[in-house]
């Protein structure tokens, strides 16, 4: 297994140059069951992961562009009128797909965000009274623009708790640039290159991840992490208890892919700032970069 999981990063690695970490938490998103917020500016390849991941996965994708006048039914569906039966029937909208690209999520209104809450927290839709399970695997990979952008509508609070983890990809480095300009479209180099994994090897790849050993002493760090955000008045809000699950997912899963059988505090440290940079907000400061909102909890909570 772990051979086609080194397989699909150096892939993914040569669409995408220059981001092997950003990729590897991608994909360790993705085998922790998780959804995915990525927010950059325009132009630095956020789509292009998230096609690359589903392409190379096996998964079937769509993409949704999320727009100022963008409806709910637009995103889960509707029931429509058929006239042959003179009965109404269910047309299924874009989030019956295995992996869903929410394309700039920040620009539709709160209205049209909130038809993810339920399917990213249940993995079900609820139309017209009836609950329709969506497929498993099911992940959603948002990208937003920064706030400071013309158009944008901050997400809630509540929002932002489903994503898993949230990331940046930046500007490339001077010779991923060089090698962007001087190669070929992305999106052809991509078609060429087949799938390298089926939808039963990443099912049983997340199971392998679920059952990485936690010690009792991991577990204390994961709590004293999550009891300084509440107590040590450096957040305006701490973690939630969905935030702990998550950090504690997450890190299960990047031991997996360091092909480890039980979760280090390094693993712990390693995600953190993805997993909880978008859930805090420093108390005396606007800072909004992930590793420095995280930075005064690493420096100030010991590992046992």
């Amino acid at each position: 297994m772990h051979e086609q999981l080194n397989r699909l990063l150096a892939l993914a690695g040569t669409i995408i140059l220059g981001k092997e970490r950003q990729i590897r938490l991608a994909v360790c998103c993705l085998l922790a069951r998780g959804h995915l917020l990525i927010e950059d500016i325009p132009g630095v390849g956020k789509t292009t992961l998230a096609h690359t991941l589903a392409h190379l996965l096996g998964l079937n994708y769509q993409r949704i562009q999320f727009t100022s006048d963008l409806l709910p039914a637009d995103v889960v569906g509707s029931s429509i009128f058929d006239g042959n039966t003179h009965s109404f029937r269910f047309q299924p909208g874009p989030i019956f797909h295995q992996t869903v690209l929410a394309d700039e999520i920040n620009r539709s209104t709160p209205k049209a965000q909130s038809a993810l809450l339920e399917a990213m927290e249940e993995r079900q839709v609820t139309v017209d009274g009836e609950t329709r399970p969506l497929p498993d695997p099911f992940f959603v990979i948002a990208t937003q623009n920064p706030l400071t952008q013309i158009g944008t509508f901050p997400l809630p609070e509540s929002q932002l708790d489903r994503f898993l983890m949230r990331i940046e990809l930046g500007y490339p480095d001077r010779r991923s640039e060089r090698a962007l300009l001087k190669g070929e479209e992305r999106q052809i180099l991509l078609e060429r290159i087949p799938p390298c994994m089926d939808t039963e090897s990443l099912k049983k790849m997340q199971a392998e991840g679920r059952t990485v050993y936690a010690s009792d002493a991991l577990l204390d760090y994961i709590q004293a992490l999550i009891q300084h955000t509440r107590e040590s008045g450096t957040y305006q809000i701490g973690l939630s208890p969905r935030a702990g699950v998550a950090l504690l997912n997450a890190s299960r899963s990047w031991a997996y892919m360091d092909q480890r059988r039980a979760v280090l505090p390094e693993d712990v440290q390693a995600v953190l700032s993805s997993v909880a940079g978008h859930r805090l907000r420093l108390a005396t400061s606007g800072a909004t970069d992930s590793r420095a909102v995280v930075a005064p909890l690493l420096a100030e909570v010991a590992i046992p």
